[in-house]
This record gives C-alpha cells, structure tokens and sequence, in this order.
C-alpha cells in the first residue's frame, strides 16, 4: 500500500519588539492541529538576516532567563566588531 504524507504550508509572523527570545510554541501547535496533523515533520524558515532559531524543552522559565543575560553579554550593542546595524540599535528584554 503507498502511503501519502498530508503537507501544508504557511506564514507565521511574530512581531518582536528589538533583541530578545520569542517563545511561538503555541501559535505553531494550533495551526499544526488545526490541519489535522497528529505527526509529522515541520521545516521552519526565518525570514530575517539577524534572527536565529532556539530548540529547547522550555520546562524551566529561568533558562529563557539566563541564556538572555549571557545573550547580553556576549554581544553588546553597538559593539564596533558588528557591521550590520540596518534595522537600527537592539533594545534589551529581560
């Protein structure tokens, strides 16, 4: 028997106010569910030159915390060694 894998495909937009982590995991889980989706495969693509995409489990809030005063440190605004600076200064969230 040939089996068929259901696909669909959309556009999620997340507004963000300057630096900082977005957790969407519940904007995702509702339109999975509502194509009917029980298991499957998703392919995210970040439309965005400056934005990266963070897997974690999420069970403790304090993690999201930590990893954005050691983000904050890392790299600090208008650090002289970063060239890209189209969408303007980052503003920090924590």
């Amino acid at each position: 028997m040939l089996a068929c894998m259901k696909q669909a495909q959309t556009t999620l937009t997340i507004n963000a106010q300057g630096r900082g982590f977005m957790n969407f995991t519940r904007e995702l889980q509702s339109w999975v569910a509502e194509q009917g989706i029980e298991t499957g495969q998703v392919t995210l693509f970040v439309q965005h030159t400056s934005c990266s995409l963070i897997i974690q489990e999420n069970a403790d809030p304090d993690v999201l915390t930590d990893m954005e005063m050691f983000m904050n440190k890392l790299i600090q605004d208008g650090d002289p060694d970063f060239l890209h600076r189209d969408e303007g200064d980052d503003v920090r969230v924590i």
